[in-house]
């Protein structure tokens, strides 16, 4: 140990020289002969078996603190140290931690993948504790409300060419929340809980919220009627401008500054021309801590049974807002790069997708499949691999049925079944005459097409560009 403590006396005196040298600017062959020494004690010293090299293990308490009360549906894991570990929650906090770890101060991006909820699954809702997600997000720097106005045109987008029905975008902002809970004499401590309440009023009366927050939670009676004053307020601009105008809320730093944003928000959401799909919403809060500005989610809408019946939310299928801190909680500088994204229940869409076209008993299509190409008689497998093999080779998503030969009645079923909407059939016949017999499987009608015309008229049929020779 005493001679391991000299050389390692040696080592700090020689390093000091080398830094003398450096700072005096000595010359470069003196600097490279005392690095080599320093280099050669270093080399006598060895390794010290007692100081470990830190490691940064990533998934470490990654998700911890991110998400409020909704931390309970985490699926908290231990690896065989006994490390706490945890399913991905969602695609947001990984997206931030990889900002952190790369630097990165700019980037569009979009993103599919799997997340995990310890949650009670639902499934005729699309409620599931293993889903998929697909997020799309926009870091950086930019004047004020311009990202966030792309990504509410982008969710509306999605949602209208899907054609589940029609749907509205309920908009607030967390500092709007926060300024209101200040005002109504919510202790901080508490903002985030009453936050997590108010958010459900989306599927619970404000009577039974109020119990919660009163019950529950320990908020003052007084102080629960002036949060349900406000919280039960939507509209579109108009709201926003009232609210700008009103005594209190308005004296609220953080309030005034949302309040101007969703102002500026509104003007470019009426540029895009789609302010008449979204609401200003009090009463959204989205439960998760990581929000620091404009929140959004979207929720279709059904057709009132009656007349003048307010229509009915049938559930969330997108969500998001901005997150201008998240980053900075993973950069070891604290480094923060502004953000704001969306997120689109995948699943859940899958779901109404699938209830809308069982009430108009529409049968959904397994496979992008185009056209089967089938045989009505016996031994001829080898035409039929002829024939799929120049409907791939012209770009057509053809297959076949891998029997070799194939009875044609379970040929038609097999298309029926998968939603492919050709056969291509081939008979001996056909072979003759140079023809291919192609079907329709909706209407049943058939016509005989040279076999060189084939491509073009497939196409032709199912959309496809036609080839300009």
């Amino acid at each position: 140990m005493a001679e391991r403590a000299a050389l390692e006396e040696l080592v700090k005196l020689q390093g000091e020289r080398v830094r003398g040298l450096k700072q005096q600017k000595a010359s470069a062959e003196l600097i490279e002969e005392e690095v080599a020494k320093l280099l050669k004690l270093k080399a006598q010293l060895g390794p010290d078996e007692s100081k470990q090299k830190f490691v940064l293990k990533t998934p470490k308490e990654t998700l911890t603190g991110k998400y409020g009360e909704d931390s309970k549906l985490i699926y908290d894991l231990k690896d065989q140290g006994g490390e706490l570990l945890s399913l991905r929650y969602d695609l947001t906090v990984p997206f931030a931690r990889y900002l952190a770890m790369n630097k990165l101060n700019n980037i569009k991006r979009y993103h599919i993948a799997k997340v995990y909820r310890r949650d009670n699954p639902a499934m005729t809702r699309g409620r599931y504790r293993e889903f998929y997600q697909c997020d799309f997000d926009i870091a950086g720097n930019f004047d004020p409300m311009i990202p966030d106005a792309e990504c509410l045109k982008i969710m509306c987008e999605i949602l209208s060419s899907l054609q589940i029905g029609d749907f509205l975008v309920k908009v607030n902002d967390r500092r709007i929340l926060d300024g209101m809970f200040a005002i109504c004499g919510v202790p901080d401590s508490k903002f985030r809980t009453i936050c997590s309440s108010v958010d459900k009023l989306d599927k619970m009366s404000w009577e039974e919220v109020k119990n919660e927050m009163v019950g529950e939670k320990g908020l003052a009676p007084e102080v629960a009627d002036r949060i349900g004053d406000y919280v039960q307020q939507h509209g579109g601009v108009s709201l926003v401008e009232q609210l700008l105008q009103d005594p209190k809320l308005s004296q609220n730093k953080q309030a005034l500054e949302g309040l101007r944003d969703l102002k500026l928000l509104f003007e470019y959401l009426a540029l895009f021309g789609i302010d008449d799909k979204i609401s200003f919403d009090l009463s959204l809060a989205r439960g998760l801590d990581y929000y620091t500005g404009v929140i959004y989610e979207a929720v279709l809408l059904q057709t009132p049974a009656q007349a003048g019946e307010e229509p009915l939310g049938v559930g969330s299928v997108a969500a998001g807002g901005r997150y201008d801190g998240l980053v900075g909680m993973f950069d070891p500088k604290g480094r923060k790069v502004p953000c704001v994204g969306l997120s689109i229940g995948v699943e859940r869409i899958f779901s109404i997708v699938e209830q809308r076209l069982e009430v108009l008993e529409e049968k959904v299509r397994t496979t992008e499949t185009q056209v089967l190409v089938a045989s009505a008689q016996k031994k001829l497998l080898e035409e039929r691999l002829k024939l799929v093999s120049e409907l791939w080779d012209a770009g057509i998503k053809a297959e076949l049925l891998y029997k070799k030969n194939p009875k044609l009645l379970n040929q038609l079923q097999y298309c029926e079944e998968a939603g492919i909407p050709l056969v291509a059939i081939i008979g001996e016949q056909e072979l003759k005459d140079g023809v291919i017999k192609l079907r329709s499987v909706t209407s049943r009608e058939e016509v005989d097409v040279r076999r060189g015309d084939l491509v073009e008229e497939i196409k032709r049929r199912t959309g496809q560009p036609l080839c300009i020779c």
